[in-house]
C-alpha cells in the first residue's frame, strides 16, 4: 500500500516523517503529520499535518563513538527471573540491564531483532516511567523501497500561498515537491498508529537497526497506548503540539544514550550510510523546531513537575512555538487574536475552506527571516540551553505577539494578506524594516515612488519564485503585508483603509 505523506500546515512534524509544520506518512493516512480536527471534531478541508505517522529525522543528535565496537555484556545474573506479570523494565523475556546477543555486522536475524527490540523497550519503560500496554511490531525498509512506497499528494493553493508568504517555497516548484525530497533522505524511522508497528528505515545492503531511531520511535508507540497525539488547526499550533511529542521522543532518547555512554552495555549503533544533505535547508530549518527545542521544553517540564507534568501536556499543548522557545512562559503565554476583516472585492476572495486563516508563529518567522539573510545562517548552530540542538531565539522574533496569514484567490491568480502582532511598537519597526530590506535586497524589489500613506510602502518583485506587488504597512504595534500579482490587484485582494 501507498504511503501518503500529507503535506500542509506541517509536515514533519508531526511526525518524525520526516522531521512538522508544517510540520509531521502512514498506510492509511500516511503522512509526515495529519489532517487536524476542527471544533466539531472533524477533520477540516485542510492541510494541517495529518499525525498519523511519527517520523524521526536525520539529526545532529549525541556523539557517536560506540559505532564500531561490538557489544561486551556480561552473563545475565542466575538469580534473574521473569516476573509472573508484566512489569516496568522488563518485556517478552527481556530485562532492561539483560545482554543480548547481537552482532549487525552482517545484518540482523529474526531472533536478533527480537531481542533487540524487547530489551530495548524494556529500556524506554525504565527511561520513561510508563509500561507498554501491549507488543509492538517493527518493520525494516530499505531507503529505496520507502521512497517507492511514499505517494506524495499534491498541497493545496491555500497551502502553497501560507509557506509562499514565508519566503520558503515560491512559485517554481510545490510544496509536495519539497517535502517529498525533504524526507525521502532524511527519515530514519516512523511509527504508524494505523498499524500500531515501528518501520525503521535502513541505508544498508543487509538492513540493520540504530538503537537511537528504535527508542525514539518506541517513544511514539508508548504515547500513542497512553495519550495519543494531540492536534492543532493551524501551522503554528502544529509546531507546538509536535513539541510535546517529538520532544518527548527525543528527550528519552536524549536520556537513554546517556546511559549508554554511562553503563548500559548498548547495541552498537551501524555506520552511518545515510545520503548526505537534507535537501532544501530553509525548509528543514522550519520543520525541525520540535525536535530542536521540543526535548528542553520537555526538561522544563520535568523539572518543575517530574513526568506527570509532561504527561499533563499531551493534554494541554503549548499554544504555539513561543512556549516551546521560551519554555518559562508556559502554560501561560497566548498569542494575541490577530485578524484580517476581508476588503477584497469581487474578484478576489479567501479560499472556501475552514479555517480560511493560518498562524505561521515566531518558529517559522525565525526560518523566514534567516532564509532571506536578515538572520546570520550560522546563529542557528549555537543553542542556548540543555537538550536544544539549534537556536531559534533571535531578537528579531522574540517580539512575535501572535499573526495570521489569509490566502486568497481570483481568475488571475492567488495573493494574501499576512499580520503580525508584536509587543512593542520597536518590534514591530525592526520586523517591517527587515521585511523591506527582504524584498528590496534579497529579490531585488523594485520601490513605487506613489506609494500614497505614510508608513506604506509598494513593491515590485520583477523575477524569480516570488514575483508579485507587496503593500507593507505598519499601524504602531501591527505590520500588515498584502500580496497580489500586480500592484493594481493589490486592492483587490484587500482595500486600503481609509
Amino acid at each position: 500500500m501507498k504511503l501518503r505523506l500529507c503535506l500542509a500546515l506541517l509536515v514533519a512534524v508531526a511526525g518524525c516523517a520526516a522531521p512538522a509544520a508544517t510540520p509531521g506518512a502512514t498506510e492509511s493516512t500516511p503522512t509526515a503529520a495529519g489532517p487536524t480536527p476542527d471544533a466539531t471534531g472533524t477533520p477540516p478541508e485542510s492541510d494541517a499535518e495529518p499525525q498519523a505517522d511519527r517520523h524521526h529525522p536525520e539529526s545532529d543528535a549525541e556523539p557517536q563513538a560506540d559505532r564500531h565496537h561490538p557489544e561486551s555484556d556480561a552473563e545475565p545474573r542466575a538469580d534473574r527471573q521473569d516476573p509472573p506479570t508484566d512489569e516496568l523494565g522488563w518485556e517478552a523475556g527481556y530485562w532492561y540491564d539483560d545482554p543480548v546477543d547481537v552482532d549487525q555486522s552482517d545484518g540482523l536475524n529474526e531472533s536478533e531483532r527480537s531481542a533487540f527490540v524487547a530489551r530495548t523497550m524494556a529500556r524506554v519503560e525504565r527511561v520513561r516511567g510508563l509500561e507498554f500496554e501491549r507488543s509492538v511490531p517493527v518493520e525494516l525498509r530499505s531507503r529505496d523501497d520507502y521512497r517507492d512506497d511514499a505517494e506524495t499528494p499534491p498541497a493545496s493553493a491555500w497551502n502553497e500561498q501560507v509557506w509562499e508568504a514565508l519566503f520558503l517555497v515560491g512559485e517554481d516548484r510545490s510544496v509536495a515537491e519539497t517535502f517529498a525530497a525533504l524526507y525521502g533522505g532524511s527519515t530514519l524511522g516512523y511509527y504508524s498508529p494505523q498499524s500500531d508497528r515501528v518501520v525503521v528505515v535502513s541505508d544498508t545492503e543487509t538492513p540493520t537497526i540504530d538503537r537511537q531511531t528504535l527508542s525514539h520511535e518506541l517513544v511514539h508507540a508508548l504515547q500513542d497506548q497512553h495519550f495519543g497525539f494531540p492536534r492543532a488547526t493551524t501551522r503554528d499550533g502544529s509546531l507546538a503540539a509536535d513539541a510535546v511529542v517529538e520532544g518527548d521522543a527525543t528527550y528519552v532518547e536524549q536520556l537513554y544514550e546517556t546511559r549508554c555512554r554511562d553503563g548500559w552495555s548498548c547495541v552498537p549503533r551501524p555506520a552511518d550510510d545515510a545520503p548526505g544533505g537534507v535537501g532544501n535547508m530553509d525548509v528543514y530549518v522550519a520543520v525541525y523546531q520540535p525536535y530542536s527545542d521540543g526535548a528542553s521544553f520537555v526538561h522544563a517540564l520535568r523539572r518543575r513537575g517530574g513526568w506527570t507534568a509532561v504527561n499533563d501536556a499531551y493534554a494541554r499543548p503549548p499554544n504555539g512555538t513561543t512556549e516551546v522557545i521560551h519554555p518559562e512562559t508556559y502554560p501561560d503565554a497566548t498569542p494575541a487574536n490577530v485578524s484580517v476583516v476581508d476588503r477584497s472585492n469581487a474578484a478576489w476572495s479567501p479560499f472556501d475552506r475552514r479555517p480560511q486563516a493560518d498562524s505561521v508563529g515566531e518558529a517559522s518567522l525565525y526560518a523566514m527571516l534567516r532564509a532571506t539573510g536578515r538572520i546570520d545562517g550560522s546563529h542557528l548552530y549555537s543553542p542556548t540551553g540543555p537538550h536544544r540542538r539549534l537556536n531559534y531565539t533571535h531578537p528579531l522574533t522574540t517580539g512575535w505577539a501572535g499573526d495570521v496569514v489569509v490566502p486568497y484567490r481570483s481568475d488571475d491568480g492567488h495573493g494574501y494578506v499576512f499580520r503580525s502582532e508584536w509587543e512593542t511598537e520597536r518590534d514591530a519597526r525592526e520586523f517591517a524594516g527587515a521585511y523591506r530590506a527582504i524584498l528590496g535586497e534579497r529579490f531585488d524589489a523594485v520601490r513605487r515612488s506613489d506609494a500614497d500613506a505614510r508608513g506604506t510602502d509598494v513593491y515590485v518583485v520583477q523575477a524569480g519564485p516570488y514575483a508579485d506587488a507587496f503593500r507593507v504597512s505598519r499601524d504602531g504595534t501591527t505590520v500588515t503585508v498584502v500580496n497580489a500579482p500586480t500592484v493594481d490587484a493589490l486592492d483587490g485582494v484587500h482595500r486600503r483603509e481609509g
